[in-house]
């Protein structure tokens, strides 16, 4: 019955070759809302810091844990949508983030916390299972639509995660933004449940043999390669970018409050509105002139902020439309490498998601670091050169492109 059984469920038309604007927009929802659960520590380090008792060097692991667990996750559970029925493997990382969120809201303890930390960041990666989910769901001509509507509501759930997360604290607790957020998880395991289609895998390899061919797919497949490479490149400058301008918003040359640097942020919310447009200039078989102009973009951007750190109004101004013009250039190459490696294989294509994304990770990782050090090292201005370097990286690799 079961070999013959998911054999007859994967040939079902409905996951092949069909979505709805409805379900690709809960696939949209769902993955914003989880992916959220990543970011609501940012905000809420100091408050949580002093609630439990952090020492200051430990403060900075609140994030760092949730990040490294997404990492793991990415290529320990990711890969496993290769293996398991798709919507079961959706609902349990679900079921887990509501319990880690859960944890983390009636932790005690400094290490109780860090733990529910780590397993919020694994359950989150159910985001990079749902996105291939959509994709096999959609018929080939508008893969890309559909992937890149799919992740502009996980940025949307990226970028808003902070200033929700800011405001439920000082109107409530920060013990509140775990729990509500819970909750949320709790009801969108249940509409999921109900509304997502099962697809069983064809592969019949076992996990271990799953992981250890993921090695052979990073080797042997060049379009990964380099796709992962200008991801990691432009998500390296865009968290630098996220990392720093905080500090200089707070700095005297602006002076803003945190309630000013979270109406910063969520202008950058508007690049949201590349994904959908770089789904469909790939579809249409524009990938290459639309990651020129992606990878430009960024460079542009950081050059427009480069020149904004006096503290004036202006300079807010062209700061502000730097972050949205870096957003819109990087979720545009996002979604242009995402349509790239989906074309490749729908049996490989959980395990290509999660090289590509930890890859980018790692990018964005290194972007983070460098400049929190260049920062401390030379203000804004030394700051911004680096941002401007990740992108023109991007865009020199990119160049030694071969025409197919």
């Amino acid at each position: 019955m079961t070999a013959s059984a998911a054999a007859r469920t994967e040939s079902m038309p409905l996951p092949e070759k069909t979505i709805s604007p409805l379900m690709t927009f809960m696939f949209a929802a769902a993955c914003g809302l989880v992916a959220a659960n990543l970011y609501y520590g940012q905000p809420l380090a100091g408050p949580i810091s002093q609630s439990l008792g952090f020492s200051p060097a430990a403060t900075g692991l609140i994030v760092t844990l949730t990040q490294i667990g997404y990492g793991l996750g990415l290529l320990l559970i990711v890969p496993l949508g290769d293996l398991l029925e798709n919507r079961k493997l959706v609902l349990t990382l679900v079921a887990l983030a509501a319990i880690a969120l859960v944890g983390a809201a009636l932790a005690w303890s400094p290490s109780l916390f860090l733990l529910a930390s780590l397993c919020i960041g694994l359950a989150s990666v159910a985001v990079q299972v749902l996105v291939p989910f959509a994709a096999h769901m959609a018929p080939d001509a508008s893969r890309g639509a559909v992937v890149g509507n799919v992740m502009s509501g996980l940025l949307c759930g990226i970028m808003l995660a902070r200033p929700a997360a800011s405001f439920l604290s000082e109107l409530l607790s920060w013990h509140a933004v775990y729990i509500i957020s819970a909750a949320i998880m709790i009801g969108l395991a249940v509409i999921l449940r109900v509304v997502l289609p099962t697809r069983v895998p064809h592969t019949r390899l076992h996990y271990g043999q799953l992981l250890s061919s993921m090695g052979h797919l990073a080797l042997h497949t060049p379009v990964l390669q380099r796709r992962a490479l200008y991801q990691a490149c432009m998500f390296g400058a865009f968290s630098l970018f996220w990392t720093t301008t905080p500090l200089l918003l707070a700095s005297p040359a602006f002076g803003l409050t945190q309630n000013g640097i979270a109406l910063f942020a969520l202008a950058g919310a508007a690049g949201a509105v590349a994904s959908p447009i770089a789904g469909r200039v790939a579809d249409r078989g524009w990938t290459k002139l639309a990651t020129a102009f992606a990878m430009a973009l960024a460079i542009v951007a950081f050059f427009i902020g480069h020149v904004s750190g006096s503290g004036s109004l202006l300079a807010l101004i062209t700061l502000t439309l730097s972050g949205i013009m870096l957003d819109f250039g990087v979720q545009t190459n996002l979604v242009l490498g995402q349509r790239a490696i989906y074309a490749l294989s729908a049996e490989h294509r959980s395990r290509l998601n999660g090289l590509y994304m930890a890859t980018f990770f790692g990018g964005g990782a290194i972007g983070s670091a460098l400049g929190g050090w260049a920062y401390a090292a030379g203000g804004w201005n030394l700051t911004s050169w680096f941002g401007i370097a990740f992108p023109v990286i991007a865009l020199l690799a990119f160049l030694t492109e071969r025409e197919k």
